[in-house]
């Protein structure tokens, strides 16, 4: 049957109603909160050259982009020739899956009428997979966790339950880990049901025609957005706090007609703690600003991502090499965008934002008895919570927002349902933008306690303490994070620490930088941050130089309200 580019753009189209619900059924059925109400996923339908033609839209760029190169690793780790019919193949190897041990990736090989036509892969964060937990402190990956590699979780339908038992014998929650690993092996499942149906329906038993036309048609309108780009080098750089000492993160952009390269060179060496980043997350996230900037309009698949050139030196802290500790690779990961943003700035000004608190500050919480002799349970809790982004050339920027990773954050009452925490306070932080025509987005403070009879030890793996987000053109920069208890006794933005029973652990995100010069924003919007509590009388005063007779009109009118 020969179809048409008409044809083939309503199959992609239905394509992508498809990932989707191979996406929402992973998010229905999973076991960890980070994917059941976070949406730290990913999924999608590639082609039988591994090639990525359809991602859900529900998901993390970081899973997307890194599964998009990851299936090719797994085509070649099996075996074309190992390829059968009800098999299911998965890893959680950190630079051939998604970056480190938590994620948890599975490909299913999709057949039609016994002929392999493609494959269905998908991504989650499982709470626990052995090891220390999820935090920056190990000083290899052994220590990190339990490492599968590429291998097949099913074969010709029949589990393999050594593997099981292998993973239930090293987690401290071996029924959410399972549960979520059979949860993706459901969620490829739900895919090719769709898909079989949608082939059903257009008379087609191959995917290949379709394939070649969304991979050459995303491709050459990437190339033509990157052609449009002023030619040149452009650089940028970016300190952050890292762990045990600053990370430099360095980027050169060298536009060559439709050529774009991003190349670290100068960013920082490797660490000896478990902020480094394997580089197949680094070109994830790098792939995923410039495209953002450069062609926001063209579908992300192998054909969009490709035009993108992406090298860190061996190494770099942006390219770690086995056995670096790798657990806490969004850290830097999240910054990454970042840094290619502001040398993309230089390319093309008033287009990208300010910088933004942009790593999320995930809290992984182990509960446990405060009388080690007591019967109380323990319990393992991960919670994602977001800073605020940087504030845009035409608008301001978004308060307590994942940007890059688009996790949700977490709800208070879910987080609570899972482990003996109370959550006290959870708001957003009051002055925290950063000052500017545009303001930067605010972070949030949160209090956690451990419940009665409990004390936690929580990772920390915060960045933006030392070195916030800076403005553009002139804007101020974004509030730097805080980590203490609620009585102001400082604690470290990383490692492993102690809150006791009875005390707080209080968390002050931090908040996005300003955008243009504060002088230049409009009188009505600081009046209306003003009452909203977003900046204070003597910001308003101070930063954006409000007059004292407008001040004395707001209080005024807000009296007469109350």
């Amino acid at each position: 049957m020969s179809l048409s580019a008409i044809d083939y753009q309503i199959m992609w189209t239905r394509l992508i109603a498809v990932v989707e619900e191979q996406a929402m059924t992973l998010v229905r059925t999973a076991f960890s909160t980070s994917v059941r109400e976070a949406g730290d996923l990913s999924a999608g339908l590639f082609d039988r050259q591994a090639r990525m033609i359809a991602q859900a839209v529900t998901g993390t760029p970081g899973h997307v982009n890194a599964m998009a190169e990851s299936v090719a690793h797994f085509v070649r780790g099996i075996g074309p020739q190992n390829i059968f019919e009800g098999d299911v193949y998965i890893t959680n190897d950190p630079w051939l899956g998604t970056g480190h041990l938590h994620d948890i990736t599975m490909v299913t090989p999709v057949f039609r009428q016994g002929v392999h036509i493609g494959y269905f892969a998908s991504t989650a964060h499982v709470v626990d997979i052995g090891g220390r937990g999820f935090g920056p402190d190990a000083g290899e990956v052994y220590e990190e966790g339990l490492l599968i590699p590429i291998s097949k979780f099913i074969e010709r339908g029949r589990v393999d339950e050594t593997l099981l038992r292998i993973l239930r014998a090293n987690v401290r929650t071996p029924d959410q880990t399972v549960g979520d690993i059979y949860s993706l092996a459901a969620c490829n499942d739900a895919g090719e049901r769709r898909l079989q149906a949608m082939l059903d329906e257009f008379g087609v038993d191959v995917i290949d025609g379709l394939a070649d036309y969304i991979v050459d048609t995303s491709a050459r309108a990437t190339r033509a957005a990157i052609e449009a780009l002023p030619e040149g080098r452009f650089v940028n750089e970016m300190r952050v706090d890292g762990y045990d000492a600053p990370v430099t993160m360095r980027v050169a952009l060298s536009v060559d007609g439709d050529r774009l390269v991003a190349d670290f060179a100068g960013t920082s060496a490797m660490s000896a703690f478990g902020v480094n980043v394997p580089e197949i997350y680094t070109r994830a996230y790098a792939c995923y600003g410039l495209k953002c900037a450069i062609a926001p309009e063209v579908p992300n698949n192998a054909g969009s991502l490709a035009p993108f050139e992406i090298t860190a030196p061996e190494g770099s802290i942006l390219a770690a090499t086995r056995p670096a500790a790798v657990s806490v690779r969004h850290v830097l990961g999240h910054l990454v965008p970042d840094v290619v943003l502001g040398a993309l700035h230089r390319a093309l000004p008033d287009i990208v934002p300010a910088e933004g608190a942009s790593a999320l500050w995930n809290i992984q919480i182990s509960a446990r008895p405060a009388d080690p002799a007591s019967r109380l349970p323990p319990g393992e809790v991960l919670m994602f919570n977001s800073g605020g982004t940087g504030a845009r050339p035409l608008r301001d920027g978004l308060s307590a927002t994942a940007f890059p990773s688009g996790v949700s954050t977490m709800s208070v009452e879910a987080t609570e349902a899972v482990g003996p925490i109370t959550v006290w306070r959870k708001e957003l932080r009051p002055g925290s933008g950063g000052a500017g025509r545009q303001r930067g987005g605010l972070g949030q403070i949160i209090e956690i306690a451990p419940n009665e009879g409990y004390e936690l030890h929580f990772n920390a793996m915060f960045d933006r303490v030392d070195n916030p987000a800076r403005g553009r053109e002139g804007g101020g920069p974004g509030a730097p994070g805080k980590v203490e208890r609620a009585d102001g006794t400082q604690l470290r933005a990383k490692g492993r620490q102690r809150i006791g029973e009875g005390a707080r652990l209080k968390l002050s995100l931090p908040g996005g930088g300003g955008y243009g010069a504060p002088e230049e924003r409009a009188r009505a919007e600081v009046l209306a941050d003003l009452e909203a509590g977003y900046v204070s009388p003597r910001e308003a005063r101070e930063v954006y130089g409000l007059d004292d007779a407008a001040l004395d009109a707001l209080q005024a009118e807000t009296s007469g309200r109350s």
